[in-house]
């Protein structure tokens, strides 16, 4: 019998001590064009993020014209005064960048990310693209075509369909917020090359927009590189627009939008309120997190793993729009999938788990284990640099102070269970919700109505 040789095992790896970690602090400039910009050294991000936020948004298009602020979003990587859209599509490749750009409530945003080597170039794109854009009849065609095929998608899509319905009887029909973010297919269809122009014209400068700057800076002049690219970009100063109140109606009631033989009820329940700005956000972002953030929440535990109604139910507080004034809101939302034989009794036993809360609370536990998910496990959430830029891109969108992020992190270590407990139950009061239902009404309408949270409709799903 042979004999194995001796192995010789290299010593077990030990964990080194815990270093403390903030969020990011940027530092703030501005060129001489009047563009805001913020930058932030990440050692060894050798990939960089760069996010421009334009004043541009979704309450400023023209009546009738819905998704015009997302077509001019998209038309901006489709050529320049120098670029065909195929040249410009062949440099940024080149570069070995990727370019995005998206509407929404806020304004507009173009998301860049690329190497550091190639970042002088791909700026001077990006440069390119919002001080000279081609806006081409035939790609802005191509574009509302596009968007116009995307539409019946996103209504065959139970989630997206719950989200147009709830805003739909949120808001007042006056409000942007009551419409699509993309526009509909009455309004895009509308849309051509001159209104995109208007409206790039009336919304984009550089006296109103801000740039992002995230990534391992080393041996980069970058207030250089930003004067000879995003620098040459000219303007007129903007002018201030009046931001009126968001203001909803959350009177309790449950909205079914008819889909005969589905056999999962897609369900979205929500309501309005504090935004970032006020005293309770911390609060709420804990509460909300131990009633439905993750897997151990209360929703989760009660509908996933007592009942096994769902896959999964979670709670969350989505920004729409920000302001110091406190005219500024937030979604405050439930949403996940039921079976359709089961629809009643889940949202009935959702129900009990709101009123159990108000009337009992959360536990020390349960605020313990959310503040080590939200804030222990905040290093790894930033490790990229287009993670740090999101977010400081989010503080500016949202008038919110440099250090926000990191204060943030503080006041949900220092928030208590009580008040955690009073933020969420407040955030979701069991007579203040509005209820949408994706699903067979015939086979739901009546188990939901027996429930009694408020009165029951149902609209078609086209």
């Amino acid at each position: 019998m042979t004999e194995l040789a001796a192995m010789d095992f290299h010593p077990q790896p030990r964990a080194g001590e815990a270093r403390p970690w903030a969020f990011p602090a940027p530092e703030r400039g501005t060129l001489d064009n009047g563009l805001t910009v913020l930058h932030c050294h990440r050692p060894g991000q050798q990939v960089v993020a760069v996010e421009v936020i334009l004043d541009a948004p979704l309450d400023a298009e023209p009546t009738g014209l819905d998704g015009v602020a997302t077509i001019m979003a998209r038309a901006f990587s489709e050529g320049t005064d120098k670029h065909s859209a195929e040249d410009f599509a062949a440099e940024l490749e080149r570069c070995g960048a990727t370019l995005d750009a998206h509407a929404d409530h806020p304004g507009v945003r173009l998301s860049l990310e690329v190497p550091v080597s190639r970042l002088a170039k791909a700026l001077g794109l990006v440069a390119d693209a919002l001080r000279a854009p081609a806006f081409a009849d035939s790609e802005i065609e191509r574009l509302v075509r596009n968007r116009l095929d995307e539409i019946p998608h996103e209504l065959a899509n139970p989630s997206r369909r719950a989200a147009k319905e709830l805003s739909k009887e949120l808001f007042p029909a006056s409000v942007r917020m009551s419409r699509p973010r993309q526009g509909t297919a009455d309004t895009v269809e509308k849309i051509d090359s001159a209104a995109v122009r208007a409206f790039y014209e009336k919304h984009v400068r550089p006296a109103t927009a801000t740039a992002v700057v995230v990534g391992d800076l080393t041996g980069v002049d970058l207030e250089a590189l930003l004067g000879d690219t995003l620098g040459a970009w000219t303007g007129s100063a903007g002018q201030p627009r009046p931001v009126p109140p968001v203001t909803a109606d959350d009177t309790g009631r449950v909205v079914i939008v008819d889909r005969p033989g589905a056999v999962q009820t897609q369900l979205l329940i929500g309501r309005i309120g504090a935004d970032r700005h006020a005293r309770v956000w911390p609060a709420q972002v804990l509460g909300t997190y131990c009633l439905g953030g993750t897997l151990t929440s209360r929703l989760d535990r009660v509908l996933r793993e007592e009942k096994g109604y769902t896959y999964g139910v979670r709670a969350f507080g989505q920004v729409l729009r920000s302001a110091p004034d406190g005219s500024g809101a937030a979604m405050l939302a439930i949403s996940g999938s039921i079976d359709t034989p089961n629809t009643g009794p889940a949202l009935e036993d959702l129900w009990k788990v709101l009123r159990t809360l108000a009337e009992g609370g959360l536990t020390d536990a349960e605020r313990d284990v959310a503040v080590q998910n939200l804030v222990g496990v905040a290093p790894l959430k930033y490790e990229t640099a287009a993670a740090v830029a999101g977010t400081l891109a989010d503080q500016v969108e949202q008038h919110l102070p440099d250090d926000y992020q990191a204060t943030l992190y503080q006041q949900l270590a220092a928030t208590g269970t009580v008040e955690a407990t009073a933020a969420v139950v407040s955030a979701f009061p069991v007579d203040r919700l509005v209820t949408v239902l994706v699903g067979d009404a015939a086979a739901i309408k009546a188990p939901v109505e027996a429930l009694g949270i408020g009165e029951v409709k149902v609209v078609s799903a086209e």
